[in-house]
């Protein structure tokens, strides 16, 4: 399995897991503080960023199949793992299935709606994407000026204006050019639903983070992702976003390195 991948740091592995559409740079606003504690890896998951698509199916099922070989092959089976959006579902389903992660946060995991929820994430993401990537010409001098990177980003972050411009122009690049985007959106939101794990079932522990201030997943989507999962401990982030690793990187890399000690 061809998986792109840095590596930074030294010290006890650590595995992040980033969202729909982006790539292992989204991190970036807390690679540092990790990788002072950690030998941090962070994934291009199968058709994004640097890595080829999966032959065959792609859905959230196959990725996450994938990231257990890619752990296999790289002996890193039982490492700790952070997940973001669509990774954060990832996480949660190899928690689920047990042996393959130890302990796991999960920030605003995508697929825990109810009814009109589940539209509404598709409609906006489907648009989001569409005016992303029609807008690539001009993303330069977007990502360039505070007040615009905040209209390109309402629904996504809470503070964008803290984020480098850096950042926003390789999101926006690689959201457009992630070659799985079409068809893990269609499996996100027309795919089985997450399942979850029987109580007393983990081993390592677990973290449920959210934003109070979430657009993309709705904050009252932690209630059930919690019921699901009821040996997860839920955490908030308050005046954040669906990314907390972008509004409140400090935060969010305490909490990681906290749930992951030795």
């Amino acid at each position: 399995m061809l998986i792109n991948y840095v590596r930074r740091g030294q010290g006890k592995p650590l595995l992040l897991v980033h969202g729909l559409g982006s790539s292992w740079r989204s991190w970036q606003t807390i690679m540092e503080p990790l990788a002072a504690k950690r030998a941090v890896v962070a994934i291009d998951l199968p058709g994004f960023g640097k890595s080829p698509p999966l032959a065959g199916e792609v859905s959230l099922q196959t990725l996450a199949n994938a990231i257990t070989e890619f752990l296999r092959e790289h002996d890193l089976i039982g490492t700790d793992a952070v997940g973001s959006s669509m990774g954060a579902r990832l996480v949660l389903e190899l928690a689920r299935r047990g042996g393959v992660l130890g302990c796991v946060i999960s920030l605003n995991p995508g697929g825990f709606w109810a009814g009109w929820e589940r539209q509404v994430f598709h409609a906006s993401i489907w648009l989001s994407v569409r005016l992303v990537r029609a807008l690539q010409f001009a993303m330069p001098t977007i990502t360039a000026h505070e007040w615009s990177r905040r209209l390109l980003l309402t629904q996504f972050s809470a503070q964008s204006a803290m984020l480098a411009p850096s950042l926003v122009l390789e999101e926006m690049r690689s959201c457009a050019a992630a070659r799985s985007f079409n068809l893990v959106l269609r499996d996100l939101v027309h795919g089985a639903p997450p399942q979850g794990a029987t109580i007393g079932s983990m081993r390592k522990p677990l973290v449920i983070g959210w934003g109070r201030m979430d657009r993309v997943c709705f904050p009252q989507q932690a209630a059930r992702a919690q019921r699901l999962f009821p040996d997860a401990r839920l955490h908030w982030f308050e005046r954040c976003g669906h990314f907390p690793h972008w509004d409140a990187p400090e935060e969010t890399a305490r909490l990681i390195l906290e749930t992951t000690a030795d």
